[in-house]
C-alpha cells in the first residue's frame, strides 16, 4: 500500500465560456500522504474549489493525472467514484449542504447508510466532540450556522473516511468559532487518521495544517 493518497501529476482544468477558454489550473503536481495535512490558500477565483473538486471526482481533469490510493482514476467508471466517495471521502462543503427534510442525527449518519453501518461509538465520539449531543433530534433549519457547520463536519467524518476535503468550513464563522472549529476538526482527524485538504482564505486557519499551499495564476506554491 503506497503512502501517498493523492497524487496529482500536470494537472490542469480549462473552462470554455462561449468562444473563451478559461485555464484554471495550469500543470499542477499535488501530493498528499495518509494522515497528513495540507492547506491551499489564494484569491477567490484562483482555482482552490476546483481542485478540491478534481479530487472528488466531481469534475473531470482536462490535462493530467490523478491518482487516489495508487489507482490511476483516469480509466475509473461511475461505480469506481462512487465507491471512492462512500468509502474513503468525506467533504465538508462551503455551504454545509445538509439534508434539511432530516433532523441532525440523520444527516451525520446518512454516510453509514450508504456502507449499511450504524451508529456506533466513534459517531458519538464526533457528537461530544463537536458539543453537538444535544441538537441530535433538531432539525437542522434550526440550528445556527456554527451549529451547523459543526453537524456538516461530524457528517464528513461519520464513516471514517480516508481523505477529508473541506472547503472554507469556518468561511460563514467569526474568527473567534472559526479558530475552535479548526482546533476541534484537527483534533478529530488526528485521532482518525484522516488525511485533510483544507481550502480557506484565513492564515489562522491554514496555520493549523501541516503543510500549507498558495494558488495563483493556475499555479501551486509552497507558502511559508
Amino acid at each position: 500500500m503506497t503512502n501517498h493518497l493523492v497524487v496529482m501529476h500536470h494537472a490542469s482544468k480549462s473552462f470554455v465560456d462561449g468562444k473563451e477558454t478559461h485555464r484554471v489550473l495550469e500543470n499542477v503536481d499535488f501530493t498528499l500522504n495518509r494522515a497528513s495535512s495540507v492547506a491551499l490558500t489564494g484569491a477567490s477565483g484562483s482555482g482552490k474549489s476546483t481542485l478540491l473538486n478534481l479530487i472528488a471526482g466531481f469534475e473531470p481533469l482536462s490535462e493530467g493525472v490523478l491518482e487516489l490510493d495508487g489507482e490511476n482514476t483516469d480509466e475509473w467508471k461511475q461505480n469506481q467514484w462512487s465507491d471512492f466517495r462512500c468509502q474513503k471521502l468525506g467533504v465538508v462543503f462551503q455551504q454545509y449542504n445538509l439534508l434539511t427534510p432530516l433532523n441532525v442525527k440523520q444527516n451525520i449518519a446518512f454516510p453509514l447508510s450508504l456502507k449499511k453501518q450504524r451508529w456506533d461509538d466513534w459517531c458519538e465520539y464526533l457528537v461530544e466532540q463537536l458539543d453537538i449531543h444535544q441538537l441530535l433530534n433538531r432539525h437542522v433549519a434550526s440550528l445556527s450556522g456554527g451549529q451547523q457547520q459543526r453537524v456538516a463536519i461530524a457528517r464528513a467524518l461519520a464513516h471514517r473516511p480516508e481523505l477529508l476535503l473541506a472547503d472554507e468550513p469556518t468561511g460563514n464563522l467569526d474568527h473567534s468559532a472559526g479558530l475552535e472549529v479548526m482546533r476541534l476538526l484537527c483534533k478529530i482527524t488526528q485521532q482518525g487518521q484522516t488525511a485533510v485538504v483544507l481550502v480557506t482564505h484565513s492564515r489562522d486557519c491554514a496555520e493549523f495544517m501541516q503543510t500549507r499551499y498558495h494558488l495563483a495564476n493556475g499555479q501551486l506554491h509552497a507558502s511559508v
